[in-house]
């Protein structure tokens, strides 16, 4: 039966769930695009849908976060068109056997601090940083992480007068326990600092292959929230991060030294993995730890059209060959040295969603 919902699109297979209900890859009848479509109850208890949808406009325009194609009511459903975007970085991780290498927990870090910085210069916190909400992209975009779910998202100041959300203690916790941060745990209201925080935990995560307050034995759930807590402040920073480079311990410890609303300086916290990165000798080359796992059919790199017409690891190599082969001849054009290609501006895209890539000749991201 052909299902058509938002006039063009055309309802295909379910390829994924949540708490908001299910999502279903679409097709964009005009052209052929391949699209995501999520279908949220008209009746559900707590309807988020149309929030996430006036979220996504309100981040449009900035790399790494989804297109919104159409919103709206379709029968019994409330509905949201998005930009199909590949697996996430959790599927990645176990893909990878659940441990990252320090080449790629360096280049995704920076990617994600970048989101994060968007999203904040945007006048809202995520509230729930973690692997599941960053994606890869697509295509020509496989080498771009993703923000995705803003469900939970919260306004910290007002954009027009500036002034941040209050200090409140006695909040429930609102994201995920495992990465949220330590005044989460304690009640009080989260705001910048919170979502950093949280991305520390993420990159220990890759770093270690789990947490020390996984698997946990609990009751109910505040007593497992009771006791990932206990954990989180008992494991002193520098225990989390052994055998780790002492980046991510200044880093966590930076984060944890905010104050309610401080703004974060997210250029020091990407300069600190940007000299380890250097330090260590990489090449940001795009060449991630997924680069060279082997497709297998329902994989999530499989299910998600990544390699459906050829190796991911094809394709990302000539991906990569080609960004590498179009910056030695933009240098050269410019008179550049044979020095390290990456400086400041290259290593990343600031928080106005400028590019700096962009202005290489006929680079198709």
């Amino acid at each position: 039966m052909d299902v058509r919902v938002g006039g063009k699109f055309r309802l295909g297979r379910k390829i994924g769930s949540g708490s908001f209900g299910d999502i279903y890859l679409g097709t964009n009848v005009t052209n052929g695009d391949e699209v995501a479509i999520k279908l949220e109850s008209v009746r559900s208890k707590h309807p988020q849908l149309m929030y996430e949808s006036k979220l996504y406009k309100i981040l449009l325009g900035g790399i790494g976060i989804p297109t919104l194609y159409w919103y709206g009511i379709e029968g019994d459903y409330n509905v949201m068109i998005i930009e199909l975007l590949g697996p996430s970085l959790e599927d990645l991780f176990s893909i990878c056997n659940r441990k990252l290498s320090l080449k790629t927990v360096l280049m995704l870090a920076d990617q994600m601090l970048n989101r994060i910085e968007f999203v904040h210069s945007r006048h809202f916190i995520h509230r729930d940083i973690k692997p599941d909400n960053f994606l890869i992209g697509r295509g020509k975009k496989m080498s771009i992480v993703f923000a995705i779910d803003f469900g939970l998202a919260k306004k910290y100041r007002d954009p027009k007068t500036q002034s941040h959300i209050p200090y409140r203690e006695g909040k429930n916790l609102t994201g995920t326990a495992r990465y949220a941060s330590v005044n989460t745990h304690l009640g009080i209201e989260q705001s910048r600092r919170d979502d950093l925080e949280a991305l520390g935990y993420v990159l220990m995560y890759f770093n270690r292959g789990s947490l020390p307050w996984q698997g946990l034995k609990a009751t109910t759930k505040k007593d497992k929230y009771d006791k990932i807590m206990e954990k989180k402040m008992s494991t002193p920073i520098e225990v989390l991060c052994k055998h780790f480079p002492f980046e991510f311990i200044t880093y966590l410890n930076y984060c944890r030294s905010l104050r309610f609303e401080d703004r974060p300086d997210y250029s020091y916290l990407r300069r600190l993995f940007k000299d380890l990165f250097f330090r260590e000798g990489y090449q940001y080359d795009f060449i991630f730890d997924w680069t060279f796992c082997n497709l297998s059919p329902g994989s999530p790199l499989e299910l998600c059209g990544v390699g459906m017409h050829a190796s991911l690891l094809v394709v990302l190599q000539l991906h990569a060959e080609r960004e590498r082969e179009l910056r030695r001849r933009t240098m050269v054009n410019q008179g550049v040295g044979a020095g390290n290609p990456w400086v400041d501006e290259d290593w990343r895209r600031d928080a106005s969603g400028r590019d700096p890539l962009g202005r290489l000749p006929q680079l198709e991201r």
